[in-house]
């Protein structure tokens, strides 16, 4: 065993670990649904329409549920997403999407926080894209078209806009995962059998690991952040917003730094080998 070798493996254990969890979070109800892309909050969906629909003299399918929420908006807040008959929020995922109710309500107070309640999740999808426009009008009513909430069309555009970006990351992060699983099977073989040769070949899987999840890493920050502004700048009339998933970042940046770490431990350890073979000449 030779353990100036632990270190990179250790490295690659994390890393192939924390790929595969960026890979499959959400793949089930509650199963890593912090670590999402992002979320989108439509709790508060249609509020601001509800609000304006009386005085611009419109005889929308909204004037018929106006009397029964128009006192009390508290309660139009906890229940018009429901009345939509749509959710509390939706978290993208890399292969899906899981949607459910905020609890015990979309809004905090003094006493409680709301907490995510997940209710479904879509079906895995190779090349998979998050599209809100579509989900949401898959959702409404029968009859209810989301044009009638004034869903800005820029949202629509913005993915559009990312869809592509978003395929070359998924095929990223699939290939970062593969070499990431052969590194962690070359730094097995490295830990037990020294040489140069072994280290060298660990570098180069590293690397590559470290290519591919680096720039799929790259992408996934730049299509949320688009994503999320468009959502955030034009949807904030209609009450919608959305949030960029920490976590789901935190872990795809970690894996990426991490099988940098372990290239560079062995290169290291190359150059130390190295060192031992010409002094043992000398």
């Amino acid at each position: 065993m030779r353990f100036v070798a632990l270190f990179p493996l250790l490295c690659a254990i994390v890393a192939f670990i924390l790929s595969l969890l960026c890979i499959f979070a959400g793949s089930k109800i509650s199963f890593l649904e912090n670590a999402s892309i992002l979320t989108l909050n439509t709790s508060m969906l249609g509020e601001f329409s509800v609000n304006t629909s009386s005085t611009s003299g419109g005889s929308s399918w909204l004037s018929s549920i106006e009397g029964d929420i128009q006192g009390d908006i508290n309660g139009l807040i906890n229940d018009v997403a429901k009345i939509l008959d749509i959710h509390d929020f939706y978290s993208a995922h890399l292969l899906d999407y899981c949607e459910g109710y905020y609890t015990p309500s979309p809004i905090s107070n003094a006493t409680s926080q709301p907490s995510k309640n997940v209710t479904s999740c879509s079906n895995h999808t190779a090349f998979f894209t998050f599209d809100p426009t579509a989900i949401l009008q898959s959702e409404l009513k029968p009859g209810t078209n989301l044009s009638e909430l004034k869903w800005p069309s820029a949202i629509k555009d913005a993915i559009v806009a990312v869809e592509t970006a978003s395929k070359v990351m998924f095929v990223l992060y699939f290939i970062g995962v593969g070499f990431a699983g052969l590194a962690l099977i070359g730094a097995f073989i490295g830990f037990f059998v020294g040489g140069r040769f072994s280290a060298a070949l660990n570098v180069m899987l590293d690397l590559m690991s470290f290519l591919s999840l680096g720039i799929a890493s790259a992408i996934v920050t730049a299509t949320s952040v688009k994503v999320v502004d468009a959502i955030n700048q034009y949807g904030s009339d209609i009450g919608v917003a959305a949030y960029q998933g920490s976590t789901f970042l935190g872990m795809t940046w970690a894996a990426t730094i991490l099988m940098l770490v372990a290239a560079v431990g062995w290169l290291i350890d190359c150059c130390i080998g190295r060192k031992k073979t010409a002094s043992k000449l000398g």
